[in-house]
């Protein structure tokens, strides 16, 4: 099968025909009808993760966000059949440990991240196996599609994860996303749609026109504001303290750099929350400096949400089912297995917008 293989960092990908999956008792093999290009995809691309023993191998068949067609099911497999259509979390559990018996198997002590590791090689392939396949994988009504399933990928969930579950948002509150790429306009959506007021920042103005579209009642242009001014907000938090009064009650960083976690934390209002999605680059290594006197001062909650467990995808998807969520909307470019490498370059200097997905391999 035709497989994108990271042979070196920041290099392009190397197309390549390579062996079909083995099938364990326990999995399924897939057949790969659509995947999204992700960050995530680009922080493994560029080597990130070494400061954390989280580093991808060379050799890694790259792609985490996949939507496709049962093709072979394992003997112990009692709950797929061959032709079912599914979505495949990219935080795979084994589901017998603590995390996955209590309904957090997004954080399985003994997990699989697919894609980032030898044990799980990713969908930027034709075919991928899924380990432990009546635990993680997901099946699909009729009405969502496969490139809306790739749109979840892992920005979606992880954003539905981080609003539904872990913020736990009320309708009113006011919720500020920093970086609206695909993670932060999934942000947008899922907030808006839970009855939030979202205020949208960037320092570009198509994901800011996009954020608009997708409910953002509220956009702030980043690279508008300067230090000092004295005909506007000084600042990204200054501006959200104008808009809302009290701050935001719930604010995302959804890009992961130091000064995006910052105004994240520095917008909040008394008790707010700080949701930290985003992963670091190599400029911060994984650390960040806060204010942290202002987080015991203030009462402040600061949570992290890495994927969803596999467990809770039906709230998902049924909000798809019912139109209420359109992650399809977000996708805004379609393409072949070969262009992967050329859309992970655009992502460095963030040329990117929305979520692109591969549709042709």
């Amino acid at each position: 099968m035709r497989a994108a293989v990271l042979e070196a960092y920041g290099e392009p990908l190397s197309i390549e025909s390579v062996a079909e999956p083995e099938l364990s008792p326990h999995g399924v093999i897939v057949d790969v009808d659509a995947c999204g290009i992700c960050r995530s995809d680009w922080h493994a691309w560029q080597g990130h993760g070494e400061w954390a023993d989280d580093q991808v191998p060379l050799g890694q068949i790259l792609g985490h966000e996949p939507a496709g067609r049962v093709a072979r099911v394992g003997a112990r497999v009692n709950t797929l059949e061959v032709g079912e259509r599914v979505a495949v979390p990219f935080n795979l559990g084994e589901g017998s440990c603590y995390q996955c018996r209590n309904g957090h198997g997004n954080v399985c002590e003994d997990g699989y991240a697919l894609g980032f590791e030898s044990s799980v090689p990713g969908a930027f392939a034709e075919q991928i196996h899924v380990p432990h396949a009546d635990f993680n994988v997901v099946t699909l009504p009729g009405g969502v599609s496969a490139e809306a399933v790739a749109a979840l990928g892992c920005r979606y969930v992880t954003a539905f994860h981080a609003l539904a579950h872990r913020a736990d948002i009320d309708a009113g509150d006011w919720v500020a996303v920093h970086g609206c790429g695909g993670l932060g306009l999934a942000g947008v959506q899922i907030a808006s749609a839970l009855g939030a007021r979202v205020i949208a920042v960037d320092v570009r103005e198509e994901p800011l026109s996009m954020a608009s579209d997708l409910g953002a009642e509220e956009t702030i242009d980043a690279s508008a504001l300067e230090d000092g001014a004295t005909d506007g907000p000084a600042s990204v938090p200054v501006a959200i303290e104008g808009i809302t009064q009290q701050g935001a009650h719930v604010s995302v960083d959804a890009l992961g750099r130091a000064e995006t976690c910052r105004n994240s934390l520095e917008c909040l209002r008394i008790r707010g929350t700080h949701v930290q999605v985003g992963l670091t680059t190599a400029a911060e290594q994984g650390e960040v400096t806060l204010p942290i006197d202002d987080v015991t001062r203030w009462d402040v909650t600061i949570v992290g949400s890495r994927g969803m467990p596999p467990s809770r995808y039906d709230e998902l998807v049924r909000m798809i089912d019912a139109g209420v969520l359109e992650p399809e909307r977000l996708v805004t470019r379609r393409v072949d297995l070969e262009e992967v490498s050329e859309r992970l370059a655009a992502m460095t200097d963030y040329e990117t917008r929305g979520v692109e997905v591969v549709t042709s391999f």
